[in-house]
């Protein structure tokens, strides 16, 4: 039985960020950032889909069919960095044995399997007019479905068993070993001859018009925001879910604060 009691913060007023690794802590705080990353995500969607559909010239090679690279750029970053995240979290909750990283790891899941399938659908309509076939088993095409498989994976491993701490360990042991995974993708366009074209946006610079970049980057920001704001939407009910014996819980429906 998961039972936490509620315990008072810490006398002298110091500040711990140890402290927000608490359930009965962390919703609170997880109920105020939703809506300001929620509100973040909207303006930088408005602003960013605005420069690139309306501002952004037209490509003189792709004509306007690349716009659907405001979507596709950060979505597939997305789904990359969300898997690493929630491999971090997989792997703190295993060292540690601690339940909110556990939450965080599973809340994250299935923002990350939906940032992966919208990556592979954009870009099965972008490669219709420029490889004149919406599939190939290109390198990391295939690499970025296994990614999407391995989200799924998680979430149906999680699904099928019953007790909840095996669960955890079982998909965080899954998570991890899928690690290998993230950089076969980021790096497949230059280890393998693929279809795909490589990186746009490096370190030493970027190939993109300063406008096209600019919109890009605003809607990796946007849904960076959006990915935050619901995982964290999730990971409350996911507390709710697995502390709803705890006498904190039944202190906050009875206020209605849940």
């Amino acid at each position: 039985m998961n039972t936490v009691a509620t315990r008072p913060a810490p006398e002298g007023g110091g500040f711990s960020l140890f402290r927000y690794a608490a359930p009965h802590v962390f919703y609170p705080l997880a109920g105020k950032l939703v809506p300001l990353f929620a509100v973040l995500a909207t303006v930088l969607a408005a602003i960013g889909l605005y420069m690139g559909f309306f501002v952004a010239p037209t490509d003189f090679q792709q004509g306007d069919s690349y716009r659907i690279i405001f979507i596709h750029v950060p979505t597939a970053w997305m789904a990359m960095f969300l898997y690493l995240v929630m491999a971090f979290w997989a792997a703190i909750g295993l060292a540690f044995n601690t339940r909110l990283s556990m939450i965080m790891a599973h809340s994250l899941a299935p923002t990350g399997a939906l940032m992966a399938f919208i990556a592979l659908w954009t870009g099965a309509f972008w490669g219709r007019p420029t490889w004149g076939t919406y599939w190939v088993w290109d390198a990391r095409l295939t690499s970025t479905l296994i990614l999407l498989f391995l989200y799924l994976g998680y979430i149906g491993l999680q699904a099928a068993i019953d007790d909840t701490r095996r669960a955890d360990k079982a998909s965080a042991v899954l998570a991890l070993v899928g690690v290998v995974n993230v950089p076969i993708i980021y790096f497949s366009v230059q280890w393998w001859n693929t279809l795909h074209q490589g990186a746009s946006v490096k370190p030493g610079g970027s190939t993109m018009a300063t406008v096209m970049l600019t919109a890009m980057m605003i809607m990796v920001f946007a849904f960076w925001m959006y990915c935050i704001a619901i995982a964290l939407y999730r990971a409350r009910v996911l507390i709710l879910e697995r502390e709803k014996r705890a006498q904190w819980v039944a202190e906050m429906v009875a206020a209605g604060k849940a």
